[in-house]
């Protein structure tokens, strides 16, 4: 792939934007900082080529992963390799500020009204923005801060508690090398945490490292576990790493030593983390597993000190707070008529008399005069109704406050979306169906919808010409045949109160 960049500036400014996926923007900055060189922009039809039959580009550099963007088919449709003032496109962040542009050298269908596009990139801008900017470093910038010798490279992609930090400690005295802790940047979460807070959770156990140099990376996982693996270890051997320690054999494609980490046990006897099989097992207290841990958080147990440095433990709990103190969306779905409202408005009432966390109460009806007047009842439209009504609960909730929304919510994928939006703002997500039959809602038929329906005045009706896909994943089911109102608010908050997302004291109503 060339290196050059010969579009004048004019054709930059007139051409089109858009914005990648977070994945890609994790490849585009690495692609800007030189952490994936030689590879200088996004691989053409040719290199992907060289890349799946020879684990070689186009030109014969060795290079083993795909590296691509994906555009809408729209987009690549006024784009012409060939065309000097149809070849550029301006790369965006996710509040639309270009990061950089790219000299269009190919362009091909990938599917259905998807494209790819290859081609160099240059960056453009000062360089981005977020928390955590000043370790954002390039390569260059750490390999300069470097002493000589060895580099022993760790992935700090989760926080660091006692066991993994002597692992650490064991590996750097041993082979005498200079430590690079590379933290995982970026888009989303990981390991359940914001990035923000795993930079902090890492910060919290330096004092328990030895020297050590720290550099964030947008780093973002990929579907492929083996070229997820060979990447981290092309950007490793990057930054300057010379030995890397990881569970992940198949990190040693980039040329580096892989040191694989023995488990450790902590030493009732003195109070020290050592090799397993050196403690006999009467004196031997196991790591705790990320499920424990989490246990641990959401109950609002402190981690033992025995296992977590005080220090990440206090970061720890900050991130990922008692669930009780945490934001949460309550999301109740069912046909028109069901009770979804009447539910949704009592558990307002009992969750705003208990005074813990605000509660925000998001109505279909009046979300559709408010935030989506102007939709229709098509899929589409009310796929977008319910994204935007998801999103609204996510913020509140990621804010700490409760959401509460009771859209009719037909389609599953919908549904699912709204989940993970409330998961990536560090929230809670509770799916309730309210699972009235719809002949039960029909007779009701409070506003007249199921007899315009059937007499043909209205079209899109659920349950009656559009389907209703039942959820499989409902937290909470309850039924409002024979359940009153008052009763089907008490389910909810007990479901609610059982698995620590408010007081107990909040279940009478």
């Amino acid at each position: 792939m060339s290196n050059g960049w010969v579009l004048p500036e004019e054709v930059l400014r007139d051409a089109p934007a858009y914005t990648p996926r977070p994945g890609e923007l994790a490849d585009l900055e690495l692609l800007l900082t030189g952490a994936y060189a030689p590879l200088a922009g996004f691989m053409t039809r040719a290199d992907l080529a060289g890349v799946g039959r020879r684990g070689r580009l186009a030109d014969g550099t060795s290079w083993q992963v795909p590296v691509t963007l994906q555009v809408p088919a729209a987009l690549a449709d006024g784009l012409d390799a060939a065309d000097p003032q149809r070849r550029a496109l301006v790369l965006t962040d996710g509040e639309g500020a270009p990061v950089a542009g790219l000299e269009v050298t190919d362009v091909w269908p990938v599917r259905d009204g998807v494209a790819g596009i290859g081609g160099p990139v240059r960056r453009l801008g000062d360089g981005g923005h977020g928390p955590f900017q000043r370790l954002r470093r390039s390569p260059e910038e750490i390999r300069a801060l470097l002493p000589p010798g060895r580099v022993l490279g760790v992935l700090a992609d989760r926080p660091l508690h006692r066991p993994q930090l002597a692992q650490i400690a064991h590996a750097a005295r041993t082979l005498g090398a200079h430590l690079l802790v590379m933290i995982p940047v970026g888009e989303g979460t990981t390991n359940g945490l914001p990035s923000e807070a795993l930079v902090r959770t890492v910060f919290a156990g330096r004092d328990r490292m030895p020297p050590a140099t720290l550099v964030a990376v947008p780093l973002s996982r990929r579907r492929d576990e083996i070229g997820d693996a060979l990447l981290r270890a092309r950007v490793a051997a990057a930054y300057g790493v010379t030995h890397l320690l990881s569970t992940s054999e198949m990190l040693s494609g980039a040329g580096l030593r892989v040191l694989v980490p023995r488990d450790l046990a902590y030493d009732n006897r003195d109070g020290q983390w050592r090799w397993r099989e050196d403690i006999p097992p009467r004196n031997r207290r196991l790591a705790l597993s990320q499920a424990e841990i989490d246990d641990l958080l959401d109950r609002g147990f402190p981690l033992p000190e025995w296992h977590t440095p005080p220090a990440v433990a206090k970061e720890l709990a900050r991130a990922r707070p008692a669930r009780r103190h945490r934001g949460l969306v309550v999301f109740l779905t069912g046909f028109s008529g069901s009770g979804k409202s009447t539910i949704a408005q009592g558990l307002t009432d009992v969750l705003r008399e208990g005074g813990d966390r605000t509660v925000t109460l998001l109505d279909g009806d009046v979300v559709r005069r408010e935030l989506s007047a102007g939709l229709t009842f098509s899929k589409a439209d009310r796929d977008l109704n319910v994204r935007r009504i998801g999103w609204v609960a996510a913020e509140v909730a990621r804010h700490r406050g409760v959401g509460i929304c009771c859209p009719i919510a037909p389609y599953a994928a919908a549904r699912a979306t709204a989940r993970e939006m409330a998961h990536a703002a560090g929230a809670g997500f509770v799916l309730v169906h309210v699972a009235t039959p719809i002949e039960v809602c029909e007779q009701r038929d409070r506003k007249g919808l199921y007899a315009r329906a059937r007499a043909g005045l209205l079209t899109g009706m659920t349950g009656i010409d559009d389907p209703y896909e039942v959820p499989a994943d409902a937290d909470v089911v309850v039924d409002t045949t024979d359940l009153s109102i008052d009763e089907a608010v008490h389910a909810v908050m007990h479901h609610l109160t059982e698995i620590g997302w408010v007081e107990p004291r909040l279940q009478s109503t």
